[in-house]
């Protein structure tokens, strides 16, 4: 009961600081002067499309833009009704795109869940590399392996994603006939999900996955390497050789758990992390992920666009912490649900 407890009060919190973040997202944007719209009715006036300037001004009406801010920021988020009365974010309206010309819902529809396919994948890959050989790395400190594992680490920390990702798209098509660009084959974009469909995902899975994850991986190596030694030069690894505990075992029960406590704690930063880390990936490998997305929004001021993907990322931030610090307090005993127990 004590973790459940713990786990809805993270929930409320979690929901509390969304509410925030939704505030200040919804500030910067708007620090800027103007707007999608009043930059669209300026360039119009300046060419003399009267008619352009008519249905600007009625979207700017219609999507409550002539308000002042803090009416727009809570019609936006749905406390107060707007033009067309209750209809924001809480009510399900991500609202309307006007780079675009569609509802924002249309436009990162298929994008959202691509977008968390392609990072999970990546995440996972960051795990599956890192933990293997940085315990490798330490467990065979000053060795060739730690060697190896150490150039390959600074290796992937100084190859740019980009560069990594134009090598790749080269030598792997060239060598394995890797499809080029995209999460998928043209043919399935937009279609139903089918066996077809997914096959040709996890085939265009393989290199955004490899270059996402590849400096992600090795950070975390070189992390997870450097605790380890920490905590295997401590007094009681000794003690528990002289006692004759085999080294594997020892190393897996004590100084392994103790070292792999940063990279729990780290789930909620990997995520949104990498999101906004592979926008210019994205670009260059044409995914149909939301960081083009975000970046045609952010440069157009085609606020209610990249509002959505913004809370979209503080959302993923927010629930990988909340997954984080759940698991920490089931994985160290030292870690105490509540502030009356700490």
């Amino acid at each position: 009961m004590a973790i459940l407890r713990y786990a809805l009060y993270r929930l409320g919190t979690m929901l509390l600081t969304l509410l925030v973040v939704s505030a200040l997202i919804f500030m910067i944007i708007n620090l800027p002067p103007g707007d999608y719209l009043s930059n669209q009715i300026a360039e119009l006036r300046a060419t003399g499309q009267t008619s352009g300037v008519a249905r600007a001004e009625f979207l700017r009406t219609e999507y409550a833009l002539d308000r002042p801010l803090w009416q727009q920021y809570l019609i936006w988020v749905g406390f107060i009704p707007g033009p067309q009365g209750f209809f924001g974010l809480l009510q399900g309206n991500f609202g309307w795109s006007f780079e675009f010309d569609r509802p924002v819902s249309e436009i990162v529809g298929e994008s959202l869940w691509l977008t968390v396919l392609v990072n999970l994948a990546a995440v996972l890959f960051v795990y599956l590399v890192a933990l293997p050989l940085g315990i490798l790395a330490a467990a065979k400190s000053r060795t060739w392996v730690d060697y190896i594992s150490a150039f390959v680490g600074y290796l992937g920390l100084a190859t740019p994603n980009f560069l990594l990702a134009l090598i790749l798209f080269y030598y792997g098509h060239r060598w394995f006939n890797l499809p080029i660009g995209g999460l998928m084959d043209p043919v399935y974009e937009g279609a139903p999900m089918s066996w077809d469909k997914v096959k040709s995902i996890l085939i265009h899975l393989i290199v955004p996955t490899f270059v996402i994850g590849t400096s992600g991986a090795a950070a975390m190596m070189q992390r997870l390497r450097a605790n380890l030694l920490d905590e295997l030069g401590k007094p009681y690894v000794e003690t528990a050789i002289a006692k004759g505990m085999s080294p594997p075992r020892m190393l897996a029960k004590y100084p392994l758990r103790m070292a792999f406590n940063p990279f729990v704690a780290d789930i909620g930063n990997l995520l949104p992390s990498m999101v906004s880390g592979s926008v210019l990936v994205s670009v260059v490998l044409g995914l149909q992920t939301i960081g083009p997305t975000l970046l045609t929004a952010l440069k157009t001021q085609d606020q209610f666009l990249a509002g959505f993907v913004l809370m979209f990322v503080a959302l993923l931030t927010l629930i990988g912490t909340m997954i984080s610090d759940v698991l920490l307090a089931l994985l160290d005993p030292r870690i105490r649900y509540g502030s009356r127990e700490t």
